[in-house]
């Protein structure tokens, strides 16, 4: 069994934020559980440093974008370390295989005339790095980078005959209804592709923007940053020099902002080429604060590693997979954080191993293994099957709420308590589900408990989550 899963590549134009913390953590949850069953797994991560964005940036910085990228390459890649993160591959658009897959994927475009050269004039979202319609504008601006002037660009592009694809779009949308999660996104890329999908400009000229990759056989022009960075997600598994097969198609995760992009451009793209449609898309909602969407360019911005640093990596993951609606927008603050680390991780988690461990060391028991099924699993599978992150850690938190209940219920630490060892040894085998349980979500943590568990040392004296001063 096999299991291939990727997040989008965030674009290397500012620090790692939240928002984007939220999305790699969830794959990596989903990676994680999917190994637990026995899948082979690929979870594919990487950067996206082609672009007018980056260009500008490292003007600004009077660096040479290639510089500048390689700078900023290495803070996504220290998210590994720092959100305990388990991906197979760091993809950089600017790797030498990638370059090579996104030529030939054009050639390929090109060689069934879905590539054409004309001029044309449209407005622009620097900030998006996409065109935009009258109607998507709000008082003139982009909704999502209203910090940003809309430009008015004509010139000579390529443009890919997107036009083309719009009845073998719904066609397959309609025999795969699942295809996108939540709902909602799915019936809302139905319905602009239903309104009416236009070509799109897929190279810009080099004189004007450098930085990309060369247009096959046209050093004049280079290739729009969407056409290019789509590529990565097959050729990160090696295309064209490898089969993909057992691989692709895959799991996508992406924002809400990523909708059109992921599960209707690339996959017209995908169709063009001939190669077989993503198997599933999972679009997630937007950590906000005070209603607003996490974004440094407008100010609103949190970073990932203070709060790592403050409170630890697997209170950060738990409050982005349990806090964090992935289908609703979620709001963040550091006080909602702080009362979650307090009540669940210190008070919750911490607080009944510590009693358990400690139940256990004074009455000489030791936690023995048995053969029976973890009975929280099948329930952990059923919601991450439908990417509720947030259902699925309710579920193990249940079962933490159920054994303090057991041991409040029948009190193991009175001399008059019946069935004290009973009790204790069911409590510890309790722990182990727990932790089992949280090998995706925590895995930190998780391997801590069962390492003490299975020591032959004392289980009491562990602090996971010290409480907060």
């Amino acid at each position: 069994m096999r299991y291939y899963i990727t997040t989008t590549l965030p674009y290397v134009n500012a620090d790692p934020h939240i928002g984007f913390a939220m999305e790699i953590v969830e794959a990596d949850c989903l990676a994680r559980f999917h190994r637990s069953l026995g899948y082979r797994v690929i979870f594919n991560f990487g950067t996206d440093e082609h672009g007018q964005k980056i260009y500008q940036k490292a003007l600004e910085k009077n660096q040479n974008p290639k510089a500048y990228v390689d700078e900023y390459a290495k803070k996504f890649n220290n998210l590994k370390k720092a959100l305990n993160l388990s991906y197979d591959k760091f993809i950089r658009t600017t790797d030498q295989n990638h370059i090579k897959a996104a030529q030939k994927f054009w050639e390929l475009c090109d060689q069934k005339g879905l590539i054409d050269k004309k001029t044309y004039e449209t407005k622009y979202c620097v900030g998006c790095e996409m065109e935009i319609t009258d109607s998507e504008l709000v008082n003139g601006r982009c909704p999502l980078h209203p910090d940003k002037k809309i430009e008015l660009r004509q010139e000579e592009n390529y443009f890919f005959k997107f036009s083309k694809f719009q009845k073998p779009l719904l066609e397959f949308y309609k025999k795969n209804p699942d295809f996108v999660l939540p709902k909602e996104k799915y019936n809302e890329v139905i319905k602009f592709v239903e309104s009416g999908i236009k070509d799109f400009s897929i190279s810009r000229l080099k004189s004007k923007m450098p930085w990309g990759i060369e247009v096959p056989n046209d050093p004049d022009h280079v290739m729009y940053v969407w056409f290019d960075a789509l590529i990565n997600y097959i050729s990160t598994l090696g295309w064209p020099d490898k089969k993909i097969s057992d691989w692709w198609p895959g799991i996508q995760i992406a924002g809400k902002d990523n909708l059109r992009q992921q599960s209707a451009i690339w996959q017209a793209m995908l169709m063009a080429a001939d190669i077989p449609n993503t198997k599933q898309i999972f679009i997630h909602s937007f950590v906000t604060q005070n209603g607003q969407k996490i974004s440094k360019s407008q100010g609103i911005f949190v970073n990932p590693y203070d709060l790592i640093k403050k409170y630890g990596t697997d209170a950060l993951r738990y409050y982005l997979l349990a806090k964090l609606n992935p289908y609703l927008d979620s709001d963040f603050t550091v006080k909602k954080f702080e009362n979650t680390y307090q009540a669940d991780l210190a008070n919750g988690l911490g607080n009944l191993v510590s009693r358990v461990f400690k139940l256990a060391d004074q009455n000489k028991i030791k936690f023995k293994k048995n053969k029976t099924k973890n009975p929280i699993i099948d329930e952990l599978k059923n919601h991450l099957e439908i990417y509720r992150f947030d259902l699925a850690t309710k579920s193990i938190w249940a079962l933490i709420k159920k054994t303090d209940k057991y041991l409040n219920e029948n009190k193991p630490w009175e001399k008059k308590s019946k069935n004290k060892k009973f009790v204790i040894s069911n409590s510890l085998t309790n722990i182990y589900f727990i932790s089992e349980a949280l090998s995706a979500f925590l895995p930190e943590t998780s391997e801590k408990i069962i390492s003490r568990l299975i020591s032959e040392e004392k289980l009491s004296g562990m602090v996971l989550f010290p409480r907060l001063k």
